[in-house]
């Protein structure tokens, strides 16, 4: 097969995207007369948001163009046991459920960056909120921005014949039009219309992939001898690096220890400013918790079809590049097999796929350039450079900040060449650093320079094994790596908090009174104000008991239907059907103890 540039889309396929298109801008542009009030419905909706509204917008945020990318990339090289590689993140987002979701609602900040502040005291804590706005709303968000992009630059290679540049500046234009018109209003509710169109064109590319003529269908997909050894839920022990690198350093380490944009430890970024924006703290606790179960039980499944069928179509990168010869060779990498195998959709249904696509795109670039810009404007621009400025300024530096945003990340999109690649260095800059955003929480001993170490540690062991490591000796694996990096952060921020000074007890203590941070942590704090006569509320925020029970019955369950639809799905009725019921069982448990925590 051949690729015809521009052949691929008819009539009803650009009329269903072009409908689309003017959808979203309809909503930015409903959303934008309340939006413009001030800053806080710009970047927090006004705080009022009801929970499955938050949770299905978290889930299209993360139901980005470059997941089904990354998802065949790995599918391709590990089968699917490679995607412990994320689905271990799991436990990150249970943890927020259970032990941060109605702490991040009570602190009342703004951003998660606001959070320094209230938390430490002095000097440092100002300049990492400063610093941690430039370097989270504008470098770490051009890296998540060039590599959404990269993705839709592949699928508009592939399915529309256009070159790089035009796809960013189509997409991206409607984007940055509704985003900064709507702000977070705009966003969310145009993500609920996106996540209904990704999940309906992931199903529909999985079922025609399925039944490609080099496919043949479900069962002789499962039967295939290229794919066999391809289906395992858990990689083979006998291949113990690969088992080491996909499955136990992220179930046992990697969860916990690294900073990932979306599965951040203890919680950060967008899943924190959906949080901040529910009406109170049960509805920060129930958005959180339905994202968590969709974001990991529902989707995976059309995406790891649509990787493995494309084993049997494209089994090579000379035949993606023969099916694709006018696509840049720089970008023919495994990841391209995805929108490969969406060459092959018909006649409105290939509308139907490109549209959740250009979606799920829209989705989480919108949400990285309003966060992206909350950071900057809340925390750097109005904290630092002019906190006398009117709202009106506010939202105007915000729009003008979304834009900059969009074009650095559209130009570093044009040097990448696969979105694994993007996926490894954010979790290498992020190894060691997800313990800290933890134990703050729990700990009064973490202060302002522990964080600005964790964050320096990281950044450095990052760019180490990325440039120098192989100059002086033989390359590291990744996982190595990781394990390097995250020893290393580790040991540099725990001596920091136990060396330097502590944060001033006057902010400890204003910060546990306003959110009641439970745990032995800060036993310290509590009892100097109950030696001093001061009024202390002995009841805790939550039952711990019941937290940790709940935490282990939503990881069962969800991980319960996951495999039970897998082995369904791969003729493994008898234990698909068992582990199914060990989900209805663990969400009933799951049930029962959430009553214990609202």
């Amino acid at each position: 097969m051949s690729y015809i540039p521009g052949m691929l889309l008819q009539g009803i396929d650009w009329l269903i995207l072009f409908l689309f298109f003017a959808l979203s801008l309809g909503i930015g542009v409903y959303s934008s007369r309340k939006s413009s009030e001030n800053v806080q419905e710009f970047f927090k909706a006004g705080g009022n948001l009801p929970w499955w509204v938050l949770g299905i917008s978290m889930v299209a945020t993360t139901f980005s163009t470059d997941t089904p990318n990354l998802v065949t990339d790995i599918v391709r090289k590990n089968g699917i046991s490679g995607n412990w590689v994320w689905w271990s993140f799991l436990l990150t987002g249970m943890l927020t459920v259970f032990f941060f979701a109605r702490l991040w609602k009570r602190s009342g900040v703004l951003t998660d960056i606001e959070f320094y502040e209230l938390r430490y005291s002095g000097r440092p804590a100002s300049f990492l909120r400063g610093f941690r706005a430039l370097y989270l709303g504008i470098f770490f968000n051009v890296v998540i921005i060039s590599g959404v992009s990269l993705a839709a630059i592949k699928i508009g290679g592939v399915l529309l014949g256009l070159n790089p540049l035009p796809v960013l500046l189509i997409s991206g234009f409607v984007t940055v039009l509704y985003s900064s018109l709507g702000g977070l209003r705009g966003v969310v509710f145009t993500d609920f219309l996106q996540f209904g169109l990704s999940l309906a064109g992931a199903i529909a590319a999985a079922w025609v992939s399925v039944n490609h003529p080099a496919v043949g269908g479900l069962d002789q997909l499962i039967q295939h001898p290229e794919i066999i050894d391809k289906l395992n839920f858990i990689p083979d022990i006998n291949h113990w690096e690969l088992f080491l690198a996909v499955f136990l350093i992220p179930v046992f380490v990697q969860w916990w220890s690294v900073w990932y944009p979306g599965s951040e430890p203890g919680g950060g970024g967008f899943i924190v400013q959906r949080m901040l924006a529910a009406k109170n703290e049960n509805h920060a606790l129930s958005s959180i918790m339905l994202f968590t179960i969709v974001h990991y039980a529902i989707r995976p499944w059309p995406w790891i079809l649509v990787a493995l069928c494309s084993i049997l179509v494209f089994p090579n990168m000379e035949s993606l590049q023969e099916a694709f010869p006018n696509a840049d060779a720089a970008i023919v990498q495994d990841d391209m097999a995805y929108p490969a195998m969406l060459s092959f959709m018909p006649v409105g249904i290939m509308g139907l796929v490109v549209t959740s696509l250009v979606a799920a795109y829209m989705s989480t670039l919108s949400t990285m350039l309003n966060l992206g810009s909350s950071y900057v404007v809340n925390d750097f621009y109005q904290r630092f450079i002019r906190p006398d400025a009117s709202q009106k300024h506010l939202i105007a530096i915000g729009r003008l900040t979304t834009v900059g945003i969009m074009v650095v990340g559209g130009y570093v999109a044009l040097h990448l060449e696969n979105a694994l690649q993007t996926f490894d260095i954010l979790l290498q800059i992020g190894a060691g650093t997800g313990l800290i955003y933890i134990l703050r929480w729990y700990w009064w001993r973490i202060n302002a320079l522990s964080e600005l170490v964790a964050m320096a540690a990281s950044f450095f062991a990052a760019l180490y094994f990325t440039f120098l490591h192989e100059v002086y000796f033989e390359p590291l694996p990744n996982a190595m790596e990781l394990i390097g990096g995250i020893l290393f952060t580790t040991g540099s921020w725990v001596l920091t908090a136990y060396l330097t000074r502590a944060t001033d007890k006057e902010v400890l203590i204003a910060f546990v009174q306003k959110t009641k941070a439970p745990g032995p942590g800060w036993e310290r704090i509590y009892g100097f104000l109950k030696n001093n006569g001061k009024k202390v509320d002995a009841r805790p925020l939550f039952d711990f008991q019941a937290a940790l029970l709940a935490f282990a019955a939503g990881i069962t369950a969800v991980y319960a239907f996951l495999f039970g639809t897998g082995s369904i799905l791969f003729g493994n009725l008898g234990s698909g059907l068992l582990l199914l019921l060990l989900a209805a069982v663990a969400s009933g448990a799951l049930f029962l103890l959430k009553k214990r925590l609202l």
